[in-house]
């Protein structure tokens, strides 16, 4: 039942950001005490249904049954075969062991001097040998150790430090709400949260989240006015990653960007105020570790490559501190600081310390991830920031059906593959009249659009089914003002005699979801031709009418602006080709000049140089005679002159 309800649902057809949640879902929220939900999706908020599911809640085509986790893709089921919780599982399925599931591993690695860095395939080369401990060694092999030295001494004071570390730390808070249904829970990352914010979650969670709720800014479009674009004033995040020669940092606004999808559907993108990524050669190649922790360990070597490699550490270092320096101001005034530093070698050029230290460990808005992360490029900090800031969905599970023992769960039978089920003879036709009026709308053919609705006997509302798939634009009207289309909504207004106050699921008229000036301008003539008494046109959201005269003189205006700007432009253009044309010219002009004052200012010696070039001795000793033949001749025909 509850995959059906996040098949159908609305309110999951997009990933939901906790910074801007709809209005309706917002206030439904209360905050779960309980367990965790059994299923986490890990990017997308709803799976698909073609997918089979098994009955612990993994998917049987991308998943581990060892770890019982679940995956988008091919892609990153390896990238969780070769991570180190992976391999920790194994290690315990060795043992005869029950495995643990992520939160737990993450808890566990807490007290190591680094974060987990992700897929070890991604960063094997870059990141494997600059952990804790020796040279070379992972975060695995640390936490192995150090369980060891735990279990060795294995005195009181240490199996309650354990105890303390063990799964009753989950890296995420879950609220429900009756709009999704019972058995679905929301989950937000408690990294995102300040600490007193955590500590009071039970009570006050979901008006901490109410109180984060920020309004979206709209893209910059002509026209649009600058109080609507982003600044640097906006609430915003600080990401840093850094391994293995790679960095990557990211000053990222928490206030979204609305552009227009397709079909004019709105999309939110995050807004990165300012990114910075390099790589500098440092780790060594197949034997694992930087050149630091090297020569840390078996003194200073002296190959060619150990010089390069500890010259980029100190450029690496410089170039960090330089960015970080830049950007004060941002980090500074930055909500939180989310920073993956792995190895103690990346920590100190991070945390120094130096003089103009910009980041410091003691600073409380200090975060890690709390999932594994890849290679340090612009393209995963981004995707760890919509990680972060996107609520998870997953199925709220009872703590008795959780934990009750496998041996008295009888075996389920196979669930059968899902069907689709049969439409009715009306929703066959519904479905239909859908495809045909949809096909005329995006051809915009308003005859064959106003032929086939009397015709068929349709009304201008008819609602396109299915209405869970046609939010945006669920009448013919809506979804020719998102397809831009004026002369079908002239047309659907004033013959169909469409009603224009009929909202989509977003609460927009077709007046609000038009996508340019022509179309507006549409809506304004059809309200002048039909009158104000035809509907109530306050609540269509549509300005004062105007004449079709008026709208072919502002059409007229409009297009004469755009094309002296487009002229101006040209101009400008021919103007500054024009320049570059006469300063090349002119340089060519001097180089030829200077080549001439070069020759002659050429010594004798140098230009007999230049005149044997490339031959051989035999030609040079020749040329060498001739010349010295004619200069004879000269000085013996200036002697005769003389007499």
């Amino acid at each position: 039942m509850a995959e059906k309800v996040a098949e159908t649902n609305p309110f999951l057809r997009r990933p939901l950001y906790v910074y801007d949640l709809p209005t309706e879902l917002l206030f439904s929220l209360a905050f779960v005490g309980g367990p965790e939900p059994h299923h986490q999706e890990p990017e997308q908020p709803v799976e698909t249904p073609s997918r089979t599911t098994a009955d612990d809640g993994v998917s049987g085509s991308t998943s581990c049954t060892l770890c019982k986790v679940s995956f988008s893709s091919v892609q990153d089921q390896r990238q969780h075969v070769k991570s180190d919780f992976h391999r920790y599982n194994l290690k315990l399925s060795v043992k005869q062991m029950a495995p643990i599931d992520e939160a737990t591993f993450i808890q566990m690695i807490g007290d190591l001097d680094e974060s987990l860095s992700g897929s070890e395939s991604d960063s094997s080369d870059d990141d494997g040998g600059e952990d804790q401990g020796k040279p070379g060694e992972s975060t695995l092999a640390t936490l192995l150790k150090k369980q060891a030295k735990l279990h060795h001494d294995n005195t009181e004071e240490d199996e309650t430090r354990i105890k303390k570390k063990g799964a009753g730390n989950a890296p995420m808070f879950w609220m429900s709400s009756p709009k999704l249904g019972e058995d679905l829970g929301l989950g937000i990352y408690k990294a995102i949260l300040s600490h007193s914010d955590q500590e009071g979650a039970a009570s006050s969670l979901v008006e901490v989240i109410k109180g984060k709720q920020l309004k979206p800014t709209i893209a910059k479009q002509s026209g649009a006015s600058k109080a609507s674009q982003p600044g640097h004033s906006d609430p915003h995040f600080f990401l840093c990653m850094i391994g293995g020669g790679h960095f990557a940092a990211m000053i990222v606004s928490l206030v979204p960007e609305l552009r227009k999808g397709p079909g004019g559907a709105e999309e939110r993108h995050a807004v990165v105020q300012a990114h910075k990524t390099f790589h500098r050669y440092t780790t060594r190649r197949k034997q694992g570790g930087s050149q630091s922790a090297n020569d840390n360990a078996k003194g200073n070597a002296h190959s060619a490559g150990s010089s390069i490699r500890r010259y980029n550490e100190m450029a690496l270092e410089a170039d960090v501190r330089k960015v970080l320096s830049e950007w004060k101001r941002l980090i500074d005034t930055a909500e939180l600081l989310f920073i993956r530093a792995t190895g103690t070698t990346n920590r100190r050029t991070l945390f120094g310390p130096y003089d103009g230290q910009v980041l410091r460990t003691s600073d409380k808005r200090l975060r890690g991830f709390p999932f594994s992360t890849r290679r340090a490029t612009q393209a995963e900090l981004l995707r760890s920031f919509q990680e972060l800031t996107r609520l998870k969905v997953g199925k709220l599970v009872e703590p008795e059906l959780e934990d009750k023992p496998a041996a008295q769960t009888a075996p389920k039978e196979p669930k059968p593959k899902p069907t689709a089920p049969k439409l009715t003879e009306q929703e066959e036709a519904a479905q239909l009249h859908t495809n045909q009026l949809q096909a005329l709308i995006r051809r915009s053919k308003a005859p064959g659009v106003l032929s086939y609705l009397t015709k068929n006997q349709l009304s201008p509302e008819f609602t396109f089914w299915p209405a869970s798939d046609h939010y945006h634009a669920p009448t013919p009207l809506h979804l020719s003002a998102s397809t831009n289309s004026p002369a079908l909504v002239l047309a659907l207004l004033t013959k169909a005699k469409a009603d224009p106050t009929v909202s989509n699921g977003d609460g927009k008229t077709p007046y609000d979801i038009s996508g340019d000036t022509k179309t507006r301008d549409a809506f304004r003539v059809a309200r002048h031709q039909l009158g104000e008494a035809a509907c109530d046109w306050a609540k269509s959201h549509i300005p004062v009418g105007i004449s079709q005269e008026e709208a072919d003189v502002k059409s007229q205006q409009d297009k004469s602006t755009s094309d002296a700007a487009e002229l101006q432009r040209r101009k400008a253009d021919l103007e500054r080709i024009h320049q570059e044309e006469e300063q090349r010219s002119a340089g060519r002009m001097e180089r030829k000049a200077g080549f001439g004052k070069t020759l002659a200012e050429k010594t004798g010696a140098e230009r007999r140089e230049e005149e044997t070039r490339g031959l051989t001795p035999e030609l040079r000793m020749k040329l060498e005679r001739e010349r010295r033949a004619r200069a004879a001749e000269e000085r013996f025909k200036r002697m005769q002159d003389a007499k």
